[in-house]
């Protein structure tokens, strides 16, 4: 598809805005009749991924950024490309995997938008051969929605990841999808036979008769599978012996509630809140806040929803924060470093979350903590907000507060923090970063990073046993909490909360189910 807007020449700006203007109303046409379609097809869930989209490009902040480009004199396809092109490069550099992964949703904005722009015609995909497998450098969502599923037997990218709306869409499609292939297009021949397997991100050309056999069977088995762990939707985790572990979700913007509820989960135990600080030219106010919180909390209707603090800096930058270029950013001003030395920014999020917890029950969770005072220092924050909310007369609620425990000073003085809160979350993929030394991004020492390591799993169980000695609840938010080799461990040790992806909450529950 040749994008290519080189030779549009610029008028006036009204005529650019006004030519911009029409393009949005007739990409947001198309994307609700797609959405349409898709919520027939696959499911309200899946369809809102693309409603998301016309949601991302009707903000007014984002409109305006694109609107001051054209104002500059640019055309309003380089004012498009140069936004979109930002907000992907910003959300592809986060470290966090469920953000990062949103950077291709801005990529389909900016191609289909400028597509619209050029009167370009996208090719159907929808009229291919039965059987295809469709090899692509990307799949953006909107592409996934146009797949005949029928006639698509799996999908091959050499770019995305597995928690991208694509690889979402692909899955509700029932469609096996392997991102991050590399050089796909230029080493898979048109006419070869391929075998796709989507768990493990392998793709097999020309297989020999023993290998189709071998995943035929696999196949099966991963059908049966599928009907069994239906069954755990509605059924609490209670283990042999019958003692009752909570099984919640983790969710990036309050449009996943939805998939926590119908995968069974039973509350929301990390709720990461910088999907509404990010892809903007400023920071979201106290309203805008508040709604978001509020809104998921209503939408749990009682259960429980515990919210994180911002967590973001050093490594994860926000242009409008000015947050300082550092030389080793995971260990410098970030998550609550970063907060209270900003203490009206973070106040401003503060007062949004006592005021959503009057409408829910929110728990609040103060992210890579290593020693008390910054326990301290926040309590005292937040009792400054209390009394500001009340002599203004705002309806609010003390909601309990809790941290992460994710750094080896918070694991090793875990018994003196839990006599400062309400309940502890143990984050595993920072916890084990942090006591192994190790990047997990850097793929020369990437081996070294592994959770069932001892020196990790001794603070995991010393983490538990303080929580449980003081009285509090402890929980885990990490990619461990549903690792079905480490489940039993977490169950013997006590551990009162598994906070997964959505996708992993029925496999956790039946996890638990099995263990003693």
């Amino acid at each position: 598809m040749n994008l290519d807007y080189s030779a549009v020449k610029y008028k006036t700006a009204e005529e650019e805005k006004a030519r911009l203007e029409k393009a949005v109303e007739e990409y947001g046409a198309k994307m609700r009749e797609t959405a349409k379609k898709l919520k027939k097809s696959m499911g309200e869930k899946e369809a809102e991924i693309l409603e998301g989209h016309i949601a991302m490009l009707s903000d007014s902040l984002m409109l305006a950024r694109i609107n001051e480009n054209v104002e500059s004199g640019c055309v309003a396809e380089a004012a498009v490309d140069t936004v979109c092109t930002e907000l992907y490069d910003l959300f592809f550099g986060l470290d966090d995997e469920t953000m990062r992964c949103r950077a291709s949703d801005f990529k389909d904005i900016k191609d289909n938008l400028l597509a619209v722009l050029l009167g370009v015609e996208k090719a159907d995909i929808a009229f291919v051969p039965k059987g295809s497998v469709l090899i692509a450098k990307e799949f953006t969502p909107s592409i996934i929605s146009r797949i005949n599923k029928d006639n698509v037997s799996a999908i091959v990218a050499e770019a995305g990841e597995r928690t991208s709306h694509s690889a979402i869409l692909a899955r509700a499609a029932g469609i096996p999808a392997v991102f991050s292939a590399t050089c796909a297009t230029q080493l898979i021949k048109n006419g070869d036979l391929l075998l796709v397997d989507g768990f493990r991100g392998r793709v097999l050309t020309n297989p020999r008769k023993t290998e189709i056999a071998e995943y035929s069977k696999k196949q099966r088995a991963y059908t049966d599978e599928k009907e069994e762990l239906k069954a755990f939707i509605k059924k609490p985790a209670v283990t042999k012996s019958g003692v009752k572990k909570e099984v919640f979700g983790n969710i990036g913007n309050a449009a996943d509630v939805k998939s926590v509820i119908q995968s069974g989960g039973e509350g929301i135990g990390l709720f990461r809140t910088e999907f509404l600080f990010t892809g903007r030219i400023s920071e979201p106010g106290e309203e805008e806040q508040f709604e978001a919180y509020s809104t998921v909390a209503k939408s749990m209707d009682g259960k429980e929803v515990i919210i994180r603090t911002f967590d973001i800096g050093g490594d994860k930058r926000i242009d409008y924060l000015k947050t300082e270029k550092e030389d080793n950013p995971l260990l410098g001003m970030r998550a609550i470093r970063y907060c209270l030395k900003n203490t009206g920014f973070f106040k401003t999020q503060l007062r949004a979350l006592l005021r959503a917890a009057y409408f829910g029950n929110i728990k609040i969770m103060l992210p890579l903590i290593s020693s008390l005072d910054e326990i301290r220092n926040t309590k005292a924050l937040i009792n400054e907000c209390s009394a500001e909310l009340d002599s203004e007369g705002v309806p609010y609620r003390m909601a309990p507060l809790g941290i992460m425990i994710e750094t080896p000073s918070a694991a090793l003085i875990s018994d003196l923090l839990a006599r400062e809160v309400d309940f502890f979350s143990i984050g595993t993929n920072d916890l084990t970063g942090y006591t192994m030394a190790v990047d997990r991004g850097n793929a020369a020492v990437s081996s070294l990073y592994d959770t069932l390591n001892p020196a990790v799993l001794r603070a995991v169980e010393m983490t538990i046993k303080n929580a449980k000695s003081a009285g509090i609840t402890v929980g885990m938010c990490g990619e461990a909490a549903a690792d079905e080799r480490l489940i039993p461990r977490l169950v013997e040790w006590g551990l009162d909360v598994f906070s997964v992806a959505p996708s992993s909450i029925l496999k956790t529950k039946r996890s638990i189910c099995k263990c003693e």
